[in-house]
């Protein structure tokens, strides 16, 4: 188990309500007035977790860059996935298996938007290379609304070869890029597919792009040239749902 950190009203309100047995603590601002703040506060009381009034400074120090409105709650979060359980992740899901590969995406907001997505779509895992990507900070975690301890983030030494594992065990890959005639609305996404996103600024790497079965785009007629990866994100994810979903009775 490792502890870390949920801040803001949002973020220590759906610990509370989905995951309060992993809540150690709750600490509210000195003075605070605010009463979704104060409610939190009680609920947390009622739950037996310990709440604890402390200077903004030391939520401050807490919250790192994230706003914390007030309140932060130390959480104790399950087991980090490694990337040894991508196996084992992908034989329990199947012809279901959905993967999120994100090849690079640094910026925290954007990372914790993808997860929340991922987890909206009940991603099997996502999947992140090692040293080319954000940790689960609090800002990550705040943004993630809760879903980075709903679906697995797993960092692979290696996405080059991680990738090659994924084909190996039946895993169809697209990798999503501006420069295609393919629309993302003319793959096949039904059965086990892994979905690939580049960096904010850079899109996927070239080794990254060779070892995708497709490249599509999101077509987009109007003036701008590209989404923000975590819309890109939502768009593709929801699209590949709603083709597996049609096959269902």
């Amino acid at each position: 188990m490792s502890e870390s950190w949920i801040v803001g009203i949002n973020p220590v309100e759906g610990a509370l309500s989905n995951d309060a047995e992993r809540v150690r603590e709750v600490l509210v601002e000195n003075g605070q007035r605010n009463a979704r703040v104060l409610e939190l506060a009680e609920r947390a009381k009622k739950l037996k977790i310990p709440v604890q009034h402390r200077p903004r400074e030391e939520l401050d120090r807490h919250a790192g860059e994230a706003r914390h409105q007030g309140v932060v709650a130390r959480y104790e979060a399950a087991p980090a996935a490694h990337e040894n359980d991508l196996a084992g992740l992908l034989e329990r899901d199947g012809s279901d298996t959905l993967v999120l590969v994100l090849d690079g995406v640094t910026d925290p907001h954007n990372l914790g938007a993808c997860l929340r997505s991922a987890a909206a779509a009940k991603v099997t895992a996502v999947i992140v290379p090692k040293d080319r990507a954000v940790g689960l900070t609090p800002v990550v975690r705040r943004a993630s609304a809760g879903g980075a301890d709903r679906v697995p983030l797993i960092a692979v030494t290696n996405l080059a070869r991680t990738l090659r594992e994924l084909k190996d065990a039946g895993v169809w890959i697209t990798g999503l890029a501006g420069d295609t005639d393919t629309s993302v609305y003319g793959v096949d996404f039904r059965g086990p597919v892994a979905i690939v996103l580049g960096s904010e600024g850079e899109g996927i790497r070239r080794l990254t792009r060779e070892l995708c079965d497709f490249v599509a785009k999101i077509p987009m007629p109007g003036t701008m040239e590209s989404l923000n990866v975590s819309v890109a994100t939502g768009v593709v994810l929801f699209e590949a749902l709603r083709q597996r979903g049609a096959k269902k009775p």
